[in-house]
């Protein structure tokens, strides 16, 4: 790790005189600081991702795969690296760690596979006697440049399901990684921008809540995508005005344990369900 990671404005690394400080969640100390963006960041990064909205769009779907594939390589290069990040800035172990960065790397690789798969399809109009002879075709377009709000407790796993997507459909898009666990997706950042991504395609910004209220209500960002508590969700929804918006909220796992079940099997298993992550988790027992 290094002692301090730039954020990334329309593709392009930049400091600031704002920064975060990331804790080392076993020591306590400053691990790493990031530089925070402020208010003229995220409008720099607003206009960046609605002028390349139209390029992203032209984009052959292709060069789209081609993009997620250099991301898979060259997160599979760094695949130690990034292990290790999340060892530091959100305390898992490096087992849980390393299969969080395999999740990543097979969630890139579904996505470049699904570039060829999703082109649209034709349908037949003949489901009443006047659409005899008519064929109707379904066109996927990208919807436009959007907004990812990721939570601290799966780093690249939760980024990667909103930046892989946003990639294939050809949406240029605004990251913000939690507060508290930013390093990693700033590492996505680095490998993103040799990706050949166009110029102001995406920009991953670390930043206050109040700076993420201006992205979260700008109407030029046509959808939103958050993942984190129901409370916070909602409240989102609410200030997100006409833009689409998707929510992955918190939940409560119940389990039932059946009178024939083999305990010897179950309890391990709810244990690690109640314990994993500290409990800080969508599907935690």
């Amino acid at each position: 790790m290094r002692n301090f990671y730039p954020l990334y404005v329309g593709g392009e690394p930049e400091s600031t005189p704002l920064d975060i400080m990331v804790l080392d969640v076993y020591s306590g100390q400053v691990a790493a600081k990031v530089a925070r963006a402020d208010a003229d960041i995220t409008e720099r990064a607003i206009i960046a991702a609605c002028a390349a909205a139209s390029v992203m769009a032209a984009l052959p779907r292709f060069r789209r795969q081609e993009i997620l594939r250099y991301c898979v390589r060259e997160f599979q290069v760094r695949a130690e690296e990034l292990a290790q990040i999340l060892c530091v800035e959100a305390g898992k172990p490096l087992r849980d760690a390393r299969v969080e960065v395999d999740r990543l790397i097979e969630t890139f690789a579904h996505a470049a596979d699904c570039c060829i798969e999703s082109g649209g399809e034709m349908l037949s109009l003949d489901v009443t006697p006047r659409g005899l002879g008519y064929r109707g075709m379904v066109k996927r377009v990208p919807v436009g440049p959007v907004l990812l709000i990721a939570p601290f407790n799966f780093p690249l796993n939760l980024v990667a399901h909103k930046v892989a997507p946003a990639i294939a459909a050809g949406c240029p898009f605004i990251l913000k990684p939690a507060s508290l666990t930013p390093i990693s997706a700033l590492v996505m950042a680095e490998i993103l921008a040799g990706s050949g991504l166009p110029l102001g395609a995406f920009s991953v910004l670390p930043c206050d809540r109040d700076v993420a209220e201006n992205l979260v209500t700008d109407q030029r960002l046509r959808l939103l995508s958050f993942t984190g508590s129901a409370a916070v969700g909602w409240a989102i929804k609410a200030r997100a005005g006409k833009k689409k918006v998707i929510l992955e909220l918190g939940g409560n796992a119940a389990c039932i344990v059946s009178a024939s079940a083999d305990l010897i099997q179950v309890v391990p298993r709810l244990l690690q369900g109640v314990y994993a992550q500290a409990g800080q988790s969508c599907i935690s027992v």
